[in-house]
């Protein structure tokens, strides 16, 4: 017989077993894929007992194996990566994930590097970039006007042909609620990470990232941070870079893909407070760093080592912009000082710096006397609030090209012969409109011979 409130209870307890299904919160998502293995990322419910991954080389089920992951499960957040070894160079393979035995029905595909050292010209391609992504949540956000914009974006970024995706930091962002809350870290990057629209994209290409401040902690703050040991610990759990700092110390690392190198630097571990003087008795505060010693004797290192035509150094902040009146390398002068003298005196060919933050996108030129002009390429934001250009930026000399009150990517891309290498940098809307152009030759980003 029929009870009122009958209907209304199955519904919920319908609802509850829905939710209290083993399920995949969000992803897979594709980690670095290198010329012999690869990383495949993924965050499961607390109600997932085991999780297997199955791959084999597309069109070869024969070649099918699996892989059991093995860490702990369970918790309130789960999330964890599978490494894929023993795999063929330039070799393209399906994967699919099991949850607790049974097909979750999610999955996806990804081409091993091809081996052209030594063998063939150096391949041309192109990868995404972009930083500042917000997701509102309306009961923890500030009050007025939504500060997240159209996150339609990620999906035009997904339809991309592209070998990578680089995050230039505030990849998602913390909120007052958050800050002081190791679990509330937790809570960001997973309550981010789950979003539909960017599900597609995780898959469609490897996912590497630096920080910056938002997905690091509070705004604008550095090594004073209190849970900064737990940030960094989220986020290695959230992203699957190729390394993270050394020592236990930060999150820098680097990666290659054909003749490009790319160092992912941290403008956070190190850094000591934005309001530090610059400087004491008219010098240089030597106690004011953004990178850091150890970072920075790495950076240095890692330069000098590279025979890569196109160098990008990637930070969060903006390294050139002499009028900028936001944070910048240049405010901390020892290290903007000691940078700039390296590059020179070791005559580093193919450097340009690559930055976040801004809310808008720019390509900043500054010229060195008797030697190759440096640039800093500035994508932001993806779905933050937009900036517009004003006050001493408004018409800035050292701008070569700028995008200001639109949310945007950037693709770059490497073509062309040996030795004569160009670099092709587009910006696009969130529905792909192209908003802007630049590129430059590696023959442009040459020291005069000695």
């Amino acid at each position: 017989m029929y009870k009122p409130g009958s209907v209304l209870i199955l519904l919920l307890i319908s609802t509850f077993q829905l939710f209290a299904q083993p399920r995949l919160i969000s992803g897979p998502m594709l980690g670095p894929v290198e010329l012999r293995d690869a990383k495949v990322w993924m965050e499961v419910s607390p109600e997932v007992k085991s999780v297997s991954l199955q791959y084999q080389q597309q069109g070869v089920p024969a070649s099918k194996k699996t892989i059991v992951y093995k860490g702990a499960l369970g918790n309130d957040f789960n999330p964890l990566q599978f490494t894929i070894g023993w795999l063929d160079v330039n070799t393209t393979y399906e994967y699919s994930i099991l949850l607790n035995g049974k097909p979750s029905g999610k999955g996806g595909s990804f081409t091993t590097k091809d081996l052209w050292q030594w063998r063939k010209p150096a391949p041309d391609f192109s990868f995404l970039t972009g930083g500042c992504a917000y997701f509102n949540e309306p009961q923890y956000d500030r009050p007025g006007k939504p500060y997240g914009g159209d996150s339609s974006i990620f999906e035009t970024m997904a339809k991309e042909k592209a070998a990578f995706m680089l995050w230039t930091g505030d990849n998602w962002y913390t909120r007052e609620v958050d800050y002081y809350s190791e679990w509330g870290l937790w809570y960001r990057a997973h309550h981010d990470r789950a979003q539909p629209v960017l599900q597609n994209l995780l898959k469609a290409m490897p996912q590497i990232a630096t920080w910056d401040d938002h997905d690091y902690g509070p705004n604008d703050i550095g090594k004073s941070y209190i849970l900064k040991e737990e940030s960094r610990k989220v986020f290695m759990s959230y992203f699957c870079n190729p390394s993270y700092g050394q020592n236990g110390q930060g999150i820098y690392t680097m990666t290659s893909w054909g003749d490009v190198d790319i160092f992912m630097t941290d403008d956070r571990w190190f850094r000591s407070e934005d309001k530090m003087q610059d400087s004491v008795n008219g010098q240089p505060n030597p106690a004011k760093r953004m990178l850091g010693e150890q970072q920075m004797e790495w950076l240095k290192n890692s330069l000098l080592f590279s025979q890569a035509p196109f160098k990008i150094v990637m930070i969060g902040s903006q390294v050139l912009n002499p009028l900028s009146p936001f944070e910048k390398l240049g405010q901390y002068p020892v290290e903007y000082n000691e940078l700039m003298d390296f590059l020179r005196d070791n005559k580093i060919n193919g450097v340009f710096f690559l930055s976040g933050d801004r809310h808008h996108s720019e390509v900043i030129k500054l010229d060195r006397p008797g030697n190759y002009p440096l640039y800093d390429i500035t994508v932001s934001p993806l779905t933050s609030g937009t900036h517009t250009f004003g006050g001493s930026e408004k018409v800035n000399p050292y701008r070569v090209l700028g995008i200001d009150e639109k949310q945007n990517y950037a693709k770059f891309s490497f073509s062309g012969n040996r030795g004569d290498r160009k670099m092709l940098v587009e910006f696009f809307g969130v529905k792909g409109e192209k908003l802007g152009s630049w590129g430059v030759g590696e023959k442009e980003l040459r020291s005069p011979e000695k």
